[in-house]
């Protein structure tokens, strides 16, 4: 089964907790804090491999979920890292983070690696937090939380030359004659309901590769019929090759059927339209494809056509030359900016904004923002001395200054994630 468009969910592990621990042996006074740090959690990272070829794995998985780091313990014993997980993906997959519309990642490269989700780091124990001024602190932290997703993956076949073309013109008999493909070929539309890939080798030993995509019809740029999966998937091709029934067979008109895949193309994603093409005249063995051939360069007197028939295998070695020829002379085709997608990505940059936003609804104070989040679920509030640095924190964050600034009264009711605590001095 043929998958190209997955949704999952992504939850890296949790970091393991630190340890509030002393040393205790007998005959042996002030032993001191021994507690040890928790270990980072699992991270979520995807893999390309070349052996695959669709995104059915992905689409069984659902949820993907990191372990959580091992805790610390006593006599300084730091917990064990988890385990990542690795996740295989077809080479050609995008990876878009659905919460923000952002593309965090597109892997064509052979074993790219890619951190969907980054692991919460350990917290540490309490032997860390040991200072002149402190030597027997009784606080640790809890781990981190690891990083959430929810995630679009798209996988676009890498292809050099993407066949298009209406149903059952001979795009899959085209391919089956000049590749190693052999895809299912029947008298009716869309047989093809995947692309077919061929590798096409040429006489001077160079080779290219070319896609059989799904017939396209009017209102493919919409998602009718199979076109949203033609259209994604032409788009890493360096070359758009049109296969026209010149013979018209099935009694189309072969400029009306240009015309209209090129609307299509051009509605889809203006840079598909833009792509370098050559109009593969198919059929040339059928009575009328002469005359219709006539009439198309009379319309297109500027179009590279290369008449053919695919069936008996004529003007196929002139097309692969003249294809191999395009495709050795054009650059790879990079969908999105390298240096764009590492910076939607960084896992540490420089911020200058608030590390929190305050908002007031339903009489209640509401704090939310990544790093007050995060010193939250690393607080552990049963323990006076985390209470403390907390509430030291949230003060260093000027909390408590933007809630005056806002109008906020002692005794009123403040809320970070699901906690209710009460403003006080």
């Amino acid at each position: 089964m043929f998958v190209d468009e997955v949704t999952v969910k992504i939850s890296a592990g949790k970091g393991g907790d630190g340890c509030t621990s002393f040393r205790r042996e007998k005959y042996i006074e002030m032993g001191g804090p021994n507690g040890g740090n928790g270990g980072s959690g699992a991270s979520v990272i995807f893999v390309t491999d070349p052996g695959l070829k669709t995104l059915i794995d992905l689409k069984m998985m659902k949820h993907i979920k990191g372990d959580k780091g091992v805790n610390g313990k006593g006599s300084e014993r730091n917990g064990a890292n988890a385990d990542d997980v690795i996740v295989k993906i077809p080479m050609g997959t995008t990876i878009t983070d659905l919460t923000t519309n952002t593309v965090l990642a597109d892997l064509t490269k052979n074993n790219e690696k890619f951190v969907v989700c980054q692991g919460g780091r350990g917290g540490r124990g309490n032997k860390a937090f040991a200072t002149h001024e402190n030597p027997a602190p009784r606080l640790s932290e809890l781990g981190a939380p690891g990083e959430e997703r929810i995630i679009k993956c798209e996988l676009k076949v890498l292809a050099d030359v993407g066949l298009v073309g209406m149903p059952s013109v001979g795009k899959s008999t085209l391919i089956s004659m000049i590749s190693n493909c052999n895809p299912k070929i029947a008298a009716y539309h869309f047989t093809t309901l995947s692309p077919n890939l061929g590798v096409i080798k040429l006489k001077n030993g160079s080779s290219f590769v070319m896609a059989d995509l799904p017939g396209v019809i009017e209102g493919a740029s919409e998602g009718v019929g199979l076109g949203h999966k033609f259209l994604r998937h032409a788009m890493r091709t360096k070359v758009i090759a049109h296969v026209i029934d010149m013979g018209a067979s099935e009694g189309r008109n072969p400029i009306d059927d240009y015309e209209k895949i090129e609307s299509e193309l051009k509605a889809y994603d203006e840079s598909l339209a833009n792509k370098p093409q050559i109009i593969i005249a198919n059929k040339m063995d059928l009575d009328e494809a002469e005359d219709n051939l006539k009439k198309f360069k009379e319309k297109y007197p500027d179009l590279e056509i290369y008449p053919i028939s695919a069936m008996f295998e004529l003007g196929l070695e002139e097309l692969i030359n003249r294809l191999g020829e395009l495709v050795s002379s054009l650059d790879e085709v990079v969908l999105y900016d390298e240096d764009a997608l590492k910076e939607s990505h960084v896992l540490y940059k420089f911020d200058d904004s608030k590390p929190f936003t305050v908002t007031k609804e339903k009489g209640v104070w509401v704090l939310k923002g990544k790093e007050i989040e995060t010193l939250f679920a690393m607080t552990r509030f049963d323990e006076d001395e985390s209470v403390e640095r907390f509430g030291r924190k949230l003060r260093g964050m000027g909390v408590e200054e933007e809630l005056e600034k806002m109008g906020a009264k002692r005794g009123d009711e403040v809320v970070i994630n699901d906690y209710m605590f009460i403003f006080k001095d």
